[in-house]
């Protein structure tokens, strides 16, 4: 990642709470063929989530901490905040001095910009304001939350929009938190009068569905966009007796990953 930093725009997705047992089975059916088209060889990554639930996974992802490999061994991360000691910053990884990626990618040049999702972002509250008050631009509306049945269209409006103001030289920094896959998911499926694995996965085809306007998008600057899309973590549906998340259960730590180069003209 080091050699792209200032060719390339950014975009960081979280779909907030996917599962990857679902989000590997929907692909491995062609039920989610716009994932299947941008993921490397039409498969998601399994990796284990630095944390199990949304404010503590993504302070870890903002500092340098995405998901892990599954695979035993030292993985050089893709960009890390510095410290003394660090193991997992290589040749390759772009180590800058902040403390979290969005302010290192302002001081690198580029605007930042955040469109939330879950009540983590909705800058309704101190605490909701933190993640959203590292970038230079954030957005969010109710239209973009968990009760939503169209989040996802209501954000990319937004993008739209927001990317008209960015000036074509400037580069960017997108960082877009989908929160259809988080309970209340039920109107995702038609019928459904409660959350479970099937409502979860009509969320994950409804959101496979946007994909080619998101990336339409991003890459309608003329810019190669570096890509990283994945699930913050999972969550129960009655598994041991459990629901939800914020628990040390194997449904939530493993979690959807992949990282990808977007081109113009592509989408």
């Amino acid at each position: 990642m080091r050699r792209l930093i200032g060719s390339h725009d950014l975009l960081l997705v979280t779909l907030d709470t996917l599962r990857y047992d679902v989000a590997a089975e929907l692909v491995a059916a062609g039920r989610t063929p716009g994932l299947a088209r941008a993921l490397p060889g039409g498969r998601w990554e399994r990796r284990h989530s630095p944390a199990s639930f949304t404010y503590a996974a993504h302070h870890a992802f903002f500092a340098g901490f995405l998901p892990t490999p599954v695979l035993p061994g030292r993985h050089e991360r893709l960009y890390a905040a510095a410290f003394p000691g660090s193991a997992t910053s290589g040749a390759e990884t772009w180590v800058f001095d902040a403390a979290d990626l969005p302010t290192a990618l302002a001081d690198a040049g580029y605007h930042t910009l955040c469109l939330g999702g879950v009540g983590f972002f909705n800058q309704r509250s101190p605490l909701g304001a933190v993640l959203p008050g590292l970038f230079r631009e954030a957005h969010w509306e109710p239209e973009f939350g968990v009760t939503s049945p169209t989040c996802l269209d209501a954000q990319l409006d937004r993008l739209d929009e927001v990317l008209t103001r960015v000036p074509p030289r400037q580069s960017l920094f997108t960082f877009l938190n989908v929160a259809a896959l988080h309970q209340p998911n039920r109107h995702h499926l038609p019928g459904a009068d409660t959350d479970d694995l099937a409502s979860h996965a009509a969320a994950l085809e409804y959101v496979d569905g946007r994909l080619g306007r998101l990336f339409g998008l991003v890459t309608g600057r003329g810019r190669p966009v570096f890509t990283i899309i994945c699930s913050d973590h999972g969550t129960a549906y009655g598994e041991d007796g459990h629901s939800g998340h914020r628990i040390g259960h194997d449904v939530v730590w493993n979690v959807p990953y992949a990282h990808f180069t977007l081109h113009p003209g592509e989408w």
